[in-house]
């Protein structure tokens, strides 16, 4: 069975004290949300202790940002997936795009993080999706297969989430329209080995317009950035319709 997975990606926003008010905000409003539906809080690295402990008993899972493919080493500055599994957290984003444009994430590091969260038990939210440029060109179904066929090599797809996220509908207030949204997502679910992958869509997603997204029948969820920052905002995309 498919699950429905709502992911807010906080990016680089909120303290600790942050965090925690907004938990303390959002729990009294999800508390009829259908308990089908998995809630994940994807945050920054400084925050995830703090999280782990305020979303003790709660319904709500806790999501990582980027993990290394290493188990431990010298790599200032990164975090490795055994770190994050101390501490409870049990998703972690891999591939967004805008660790490929601005920090040399390439198909081939993707991977190996797939595999190293894996390794220790994290569920890898995987992100892929064409820019402008590439849409334009007509080539968005072949950027995406690439994507996959690269990323995905070795890697256990029943502990696997897929979102596909546009690059061009990414913080620019475009959405992908639902029934295109739904064409690529179905296209992805047809690469897989495992059709019961979870596979969101990501792009300027909002209060607005989740309700039609989520109405698509190839969509299992969304992978939700700057409208998951407000309790209010994020709890109505929760509790879509």
């Amino acid at each position: 069975m498919r699950k429905i997975i709502i992911a807010g990606n906080w990016k680089m926003y909120k303290t600790q004290e942050e965090a925690l008010e907004f938990v303390q905000a959002f729990k009294s409003k999800i508390e009829d949300t259908d308990e089908a539906r998995k809630i994940i809080l994807c945050a920054p690295f400084t925050a995830l202790g703090a999280l782990s402990k305020g979303l003790h008993g709660s319904r709500i899972e806790l999501g990582a940002q980027n993990v290394h493919w290493a188990d431990e080493g010298a790599y200032t500055g990164e975090i490795a997936a055994p770190m994050l599994a101390e501490i409870g957290v049990s998703y972690v984003i891999i591939g967004h795009s805008e660790r490929r444009q601005y920090f040399g994430e390439t198909d081939e590091t993707v991977n190996l993080r797939l595999k190293a969260a894996q390794r220790h038990g994290l569920t890898p939210i995987l992100c892929v999706g064409e820019s402008k440029a590439q849409r334009d060109a007509g080539e968005t179904e072949n950027i995406i297969i690439n994507q996959l066929k690269k990323d995905l090599v070795d890697v256990d797809q029943h502990n696997l989430v897929i979102a596909y996220e546009p690059i061009w509908a990414i913080g620019t207030g475009d959405t992908c329209e639902a029934l295109e949204a739904n064409r690529v997502i179905g296209l992805i679910r047809a690469q897989l080995t495992n059709s019961n992958v979870t596979i969101q869509y990501g792009g300027s997603v909002k209060p607005d317009n989740i309700d039609e997204i989520m109405a698509q029948p190839e969509i299992d969820g969304a992978l939700v950035g700057g409208a998951s920052l407000d309790p209010t905002s994020f709890a109505r995309i929760v509790n879509y319709q």
